[in-house]
């Protein structure tokens, strides 16, 4: 037994890097495997591991508190702040690092979170209030900051499916089938793999994002890949702070710091200038280097 757990701990640890690689190294094949299932590949796999995961997650056990309040107020702030602080240098630079911060937390960050040990009724309630409040904060600083195209509906239904559904089927399952939910929330190891295989699919495209981009400054990528990396350690580092403050510093790291970048990259595309979604493709990599860096501090402890 003992072997077994220090086998998983060890491809626990190497897990996440080697998905990255995998998904670079196979960015053409996965990408259009992505594109023939009509991109449901990684939806499908974020739903199913949040159902595993939201399983264990009662709804009287989610109940908002001013750690939620304080991360949204440095959410919905800073990226305002960050955008005016950076658009005398460059505007492109300015709309990828402010969507870097404006992008609500990613709904794997309740599995990635849970897995860190820290308590997912609050990670799971900061993902759907936050997600609500994006969705009416973004047109408004999409329509300030780009285009001006953007509106409630489009983000809503983005971010619709993934939000309510999983939860809902969740708390369907422990109502109706509680020994299934029982045995599904026992067994929550299993959205870590399925983590993985997303990760890989989004690395994936990610990479031929990138590698397809041919009319982008060198020294506006090389910027905006340095904006993403210091906004992730700077919004991982406050919600870690705000955390402790509260009890649960792992809580407030992955609300904060972990974002739903395939969304961030689709808004900075779709009501932006396309090269700034640079930024939040870059921050896909920067948040799972800490995530790794994460899970094998926490296996060593």
């Amino acid at each position: 037994m003992h072997l077994v757990e220090n086998l998983h701990r060890n491809v626990r640890t190497l897990a996440m890097p080697g998905a990255m690689i995998v998904g670079a190294l196979l960015c053409r094949p996965v990408t259009a495997l992505e594109e023939w299932s009509g991109r449901m590949i990684t939806p499908t796999l974020i739903f199913l591991m949040l159902f595993v995961t939201f399983c264990r997650v009662s709804l009287r056990d989610m109940r908002l508190s001013w750690l939620h309040g304080w991360l949204l107020f440095f959410q919905t702030g800073v990226c305002v702040a960050v955008y005016l602080a950076l658009r005398p240098f460059d505007v492109t630079v300015a709309q990828g690092a402010m969507i870097c911060v404006l992008t609500p937390v990613a709904m794997a960050a309740v599995v990635i979170a849970g897995m860190l040990g820290a308590k997912v009724a609050t990670v799971a309630a900061y993902s759907l209030v936050c997600n609500l409040t994006v969705a009416v904060v973004a047109p408004v600083v999409l329509n300030f900051t780009g285009s001006g195209a953007c509106t409630f509906g489009q983000i809503l239904v983005r971010l619709g499916p993934l939000l309510i559904g999983p939860f809902a089927a969740a708390q369907v399952c422990r109502f109706l089938l509680p020994r299934l939910a029982g045995w599904v929330g026992a067994h929550g190891q299993i959205s870590f793999y399925m983590w993985l295989a997303a990760l890989v699919v989004t690395l994936g495209r990610t990479t031929a994002f990138i590698l397809d981009l041919h009319d982008v400054s060198r020294l506006v990528g090389v910027w905006l890949v340095v904006a993403a990396l210091i906004l992730c350690l700077v919004q991982f580092g406050v919600g870690r702070a705000l955390g402790r403050r509260f009890g649960d510093p792992v809580a407030g790291g992955q609300s904060l710091g972990q974002k739903n970048t395939v969304l961030a990259v689709w808004m900075a595309q779709s009501f932006l200038d396309p090269i700034s979604s640079v930024a939040p493709a870059a921050y896909i990599v920067w948040q799972n280097f800490v995530n790794s860096y994460q899970i094998y501090k926490k296996d060593q402890a």
